[in-house]
């Protein structure tokens, strides 16, 4: 049975998530981490659908979800179906955005990565995710002590380090930005959640 406060987190923190990357990131050409980040790196050189590479890249991890946890699994690939879906759905609004909206490329990505972490934290709070790393680090969350947020802080570090030496320009440092004050915002919307559900 459908939890109506777990599909309320879904459409919530996927909106935040897809206004987070296409208002703030995408203009910019900045990164996020984890399997956003890598979509943001594929369709930065190939102009493919981030949605799309976010499905694609997520079919590894749910194969891992099905032998480990296979309830958060489905209502993980509804965050990532309608996350995917919302993302693809406003990028031809982020430029009407950037030209209406006149903030500096870091107070931008500062809060574009606070907007993300926040619709992260708000699904992975109620036992969702996207699907991609951040399913990942709330696997890893339940074997080690450490916050989920500060997980995902460490793939997104990866993954940018990663776009530095693919894409051309120099962005590290305002992606790095919006990698910390992502993992910032995850952090505080699941603390204490980590450790009230590490049991299986």
């Amino acid at each position: 049975m459908l939890s109506m406060r777990k599909i309320s987190a879904i459409l919530i923190g996927s909106f935040l998530i897809a206004i987070g990357i296409n208002f703030f990131l995408v203009p910019l050409g900045v990164l996020d981490g984890g399997v956003i980040g890598i979509s943001l790196i594929v369709n930065y050189l190939f102009h493919i659908k981030v949605g799309l590479v976010m499905i694609c890249c997520s079919i590894p991890i749910f194969a891992l979800a099905w032998h480990y946890n296979r309830s958060m699994l489905y209502y993980s690939i509804i965050g990532l179906l309608f996350s995917s879906y919302v993302i693809d759905l406003l990028e031809p609004y982020q430029y009407y955005f950037l030209y209406y909206v006149e903030w500096t490329p870091f107070t931008r990505s500062v809060v574009g990565g606070l907007i993300i972490g926040t619709g992260f934290g708000t699904m992975i709070r109620f036992d969702s995710t996207t699907g991609g790393t951040d399913l990942l680090a709330k696997f890893i969350s339940k074997l080690l002590p450490v916050n989920v947020g500060i997980i995902i802080m460490m793939i997104d570090l990866i993954v940018i380090g990663l776009g530095e030496l693919l894409l051309p320009g120099d962005n590290f440092l305002l992606s790095f930005t919006t990698v910390t004050a992502g993992g910032l915002a995850t952090s505080l919307c699941t603390l204490n959640h980590s450790e009230n559900h590490r049991g299986w």
